[in-house]
């Protein structure tokens, strides 16, 4: 349902007062409508426009404006109509320039709220300017450890690498693979994950053969060939391969499949579990594995979802990791269920039950616990994925994990 601008354009009309014509030629006074854009909620966005995570942004921005919709459609905020405003570009780890400049523009509009950064390294560049002007940043997609209880500014939906971590390293080694090889990149988020699955291999019995911590056999971000760490891996004959990275994974593939690795024993996580029936011919990655963080949307949302981005971008939508992630800085905790309340589902339920003074404990589609005393899920699910023949990555099942203390 389309928001509703019309009728708070006339609530508008009838609860504000006459402004009478000016006594003597002078200055225009801004246009009324103009005054009240400036009075309406607005939520910033700092997701990536440009750059290798490119590709994050299309489910990410659907579930954004989705979610708007929706409030819209059950009356606003305050009975305001909520806007977009500014949606900025995150751009990637590449150039910290670019969600520099974001965060300058979102600090500049003074919003409440900024949704993003998709980038645990991007999110450690900015986090400081926009919670120290008291803007809350919450992101859907930020894994790294070090982001725990870092602002009381900020929160995730994704849960801590910990918790994909764990489950990635179980689901490597109960499929029967003891020696395992890394191939990762040297981001924040490359080797925080890593260091996390490496742990569960361990602890597993399994170990570890190339591209462990402290090992310094990460690459940079960025780079584009990969042969010689290929070659490297392949080297220490692994049973499986954990490919963590961005963009980069598009290169990786090809080099992988060119030295005849066992692409049924390629691992991957987030960053990277995505469609590439576009990338690579057909069967390349079939029996690959991945994980994503959170459930799987379900079909209904997913056209929703799906819908609205033909919508604004003219195509539908072909990802949807991070999509379903969705009271101010000091209500955060509470309307997630933190001190207990009613279950409620959607904005429109849980309005209503706010309205009748209740607490509540929405559950939304990514089906991530109560906050917990550091911003983060105190528990969520781990999405298990394997690659069919045109590349693209289908839902298995799901595990959930409790986020340690």
């Amino acid at each position: 349902m389309p928001p509703r601008h019309w009728q708070w354009r006339e609530r508008q009309r009838s609860s504000s007062p006459r402004v009478p014509p000016p006594a003597a030629p002078g200055p225009t006074p801004p246009p009324r409508r103009a005054a009240r854009r400036r009075t309406r909620p607005r939520i910033g966005t700092i997701l990536p426009l440009t750059g290798t995570l490119s590709y994050l942004n299309p489910p990410a921005e659907s579930g954004v404006g989705l979610a708007v919709e929706d409030i819209n459609a059950a009356g606003g905020v305050l009975d305001k109509d909520v806007s977009i405003d500014p949606a900025t570009d995150s751009g990637d780890s590449n150039d910290m320039t670019v969600s520099s400049s974001a965060a300058t523009k979102l600090v500049n509009a003074k919003v409440p709220v900024a949704i993003g950064a998709e980038s645990s390294s991007v999110t450690l560049n900015v986090i400081d300017q926009l919670t120290s002007n008291c803007i809350v940043e919450i992101s859907p997609a930020n894994t790294a450890t070090s982001l725990s209880g870092y602002s009381s500014y900020y929160y995730r939906t994704a849960p801590p690498d910990s918790v994909q971590g764990s489950a990635l390293g179980q689901l490597v080694t109960g499929d029967g693979n003891a020696k395992v090889a890394f191939l990762v990149f040297n981001d924040t988020y490359g080797t925080g994950l890593r260091d996390t699955v490496q742990k569960a291999i361990e602890a597993s019995g399994g170990q570890v053969v190339y591209g462990g911590k402290g090992k310094g056999q990460e690459f940079p971000p960025g780079q584009t060939t990969f042969s010689s760490e290929v070659t490297a891996a392949l080297a220490t004959k692994p049973d499986a391969i954990v490919v963590l990275a961005f963009d980069e994974t598009k290169s990786i593939i090809p080099e992988l499949k060119s030295q005849n690795a066992d692409m049924a024993k390629i691992y991957m996580s987030d960053g990277n579990t995505a469609d590439y029936s576009k990338d690579f011919d057909k069967g390349t990655l079939e029996g690959a594995q991945g994980t994503i963080p959170g459930a799987s949307p379900k079909d209904e949302l997913k056209q929703r979802l799906s819908d609205y981005y033909q919508k604004t971008a003219g195509k539908p939508l072909s990802d949807y990791s991070y999509a379903a992630a969705g009271t101010i800085q000091k209500n955060m905790a509470a309307v997630s269920g933190a001190d207990g309340g009613t279950e409620c589902t959607t904005f429109a339920d849980c309005k209503k039950l706010l309205d009748e003074g209740k607490d509540i404990h929405y559950t939304g589609p990514s089906g991530i616990g109560p906050f917990d005393s550091k911003n983060d899920p105190s528990s969520a699910y781990i999405g298990i994925y394997k690659f069919d023949g045109d590349n693209k990555p289908v839902y298995q099942s799901a595990i959930q994990g409790s986020v340690s203390k």
